[in-house]
């Protein structure tokens, strides 16, 4: 039996303004984070004042192992003030309740989606 997981992520830059795409599959491991954290990291250093949209995709999301569930709260707390807005878009309760948990490690808004238009929508301030 195959296990499939991962974080896929794609940037886009456009002056001091970033939107972030992410896609998140099964468990998130350790090894996920430690492929994503430098290129976000890499990629946000290059602005003295980034700001921060990002669109997470849940939907095939089924949770962190314990080192993971850390390495996603010490990012959170190291580039929490540059998020302007964060949509999560799943299709669980659960994913709900992680959208107002992580608006607490977060400078700006994070709203939970059933709806990946309403997600994209409201991300780019037509809602």
């Amino acid at each position: 039996m195959s296990v499939v997981h991962g974080l896929a992520m794609d940037i886009e830059r456009k002056d001091d303004s970033f939107f972030i795409e992410l896609k998140a599959t099964g468990t998130l491991t350790h090894a996920d984070y430690e492929k994503i954290v430098p290129i976000l990291d890499e990629a946000l250093a290059e602005v003295e004042k980034p700001i921060v949209d990002a669109y997470f995709d849940g939907t095939e999301f089924e949770g962190w192992e314990l080192q993971a569930a850390w390495d996603d709260l010490r990012l959170g707390l190291k580039h929490g003030k540059k998020f302007h807005r964060i949509a999560i878009y799943g299709n669980q309760h659960w994913q709900e309740i992680m959208a107002k948990v992580g608006g607490w490690f977060v400078a700006g808004e994070v709203r939970y989606f059933d709806d990946p238009f309403d997600a994209l929508a409201w991300l780019r301030g037509a809602t």
